[in-house]
């Protein structure tokens, strides 16, 4: 099976098929509030209107999504940055990318993709640095190594939102 990914900066032309794919990813957690599809929704609107905003979704050979990445760049001062915890001033000297969210269904787990997807996110961007924040106990941990294998380091953590979980801040060079 190809699978193609596609690169958007315009969200008016990603938040369809991106709404549509997190729903698929994220479905075990849809129950949840701040998984749930219209906190999503309005997470993506306000981060599609943000400097920077990139966003790769891939598809398979019907044009079904079954992975997607996107973030904005952030700068020293961001809403990002002030619900940090313990991260050294250095990281935010320069802006970054923030990578808000990552995903892939679950036949398409363990293949590379969503490596893929993040590569291509990165590529043409001129920021220094990517930052992520990640759920520590996702996957039984296994999510944050996968992170650390692709060259992220932990720097601090963070509690975005009274309903999500505490989350640890991620951040490696874009090259």
């Amino acid at each position: 099976m190809t699978i193609r990914l596609r690169r958007y900066t315009d969200l008016e032309q990603a938040a369809v098929p991106l709404i549509a794919v997190y729903a698929k990813v994220r479905e075990p957690l849809l129950h949840l509030p701040n998984y749930s599809v219209p906190t999503f929704a309005d997470r993506l609107d306000r981060h599609g209107r943000e400097p920077g905003f990139v966003a790769v979704i891939a598809f398979d050979n019907d044009g079904n999504p079954v992975g997607y990445a996107y973030g904005n760049t952030v700068e020293a001062g961001d809403r990002w940055w002030t619900r940090a915890e313990g991260v050294d001033p250095k990281h935010t000297v320069e802006p970054v990318l923030a990578l808000k969210e990552i995903g892939v269904v679950v036949p398409h787990r363990g293949t590379g993709l969503a490596r893929r997807i993040h590569d291509r996110l990165l590529a043409r961007r001129t920021d220094t640095a990517v930052a992520l924040m990640v759920n520590p106990t996702a996957g039984d941990g296994k999510v944050q190594q996968v992170y650390e294998g692709w060259g992220y380091e932990a720097i601090g953590s963070a509690q975005p939102s009274p309903d999500s979980p505490p989350l640890v801040m991620m951040f490696r060079p874009t090259r």
